[in-house]
């Protein structure tokens, strides 16, 4: 993990990559995390669009304080590219569909 985490950042990263998920992350938790680390727009529909590392990712606002697992899961692989993640991290399923049916993964053409 880089140095200029500080040390609520870096427990952040531990329990995003915790097994099994944890499933109290603070959302506040997260945004604090993602703004120092990446480049982060606060959407009008109250979604957060994220740039880290090679990837740009729009994580929707969870209904409650917490994050979900699939928001885990965005997260984890987006840290794990930029380079935050821990050396022995395991890997959650992804739940998201991405295939959008024209044999290309990511937006539809």
């Amino acid at each position: 993990m880089e140095a200029h985490l500080s040390n609520h950042h870096r427990d952040t990263v531990e329990r995003i990559f915790e097994h099994p998920p944890s499933r109290n992350i603070e959302w506040r938790q997260v945004v604090s995390l993602l703004e120092t680390i990446g480049d982060v727009t606060h959407e009008h529909n109250g979604k957060l669009k994220v740039a880290l590392g090679p990837e740009t990712e729009v994580l929707p606002a969870p209904h409650g304080k917490d994050v979900d697992v699939q928001t885990l899961v965005d997260l984890r692989r987006m840290l794990k590219q930029a380079g935050f993640a821990p050396d022995d991290s395991p890997a959650i399923a992804d739940q998201s569909a991405r295939d959008h049916g024209d044999g290309q993964w990511g937006e539809p053409t």
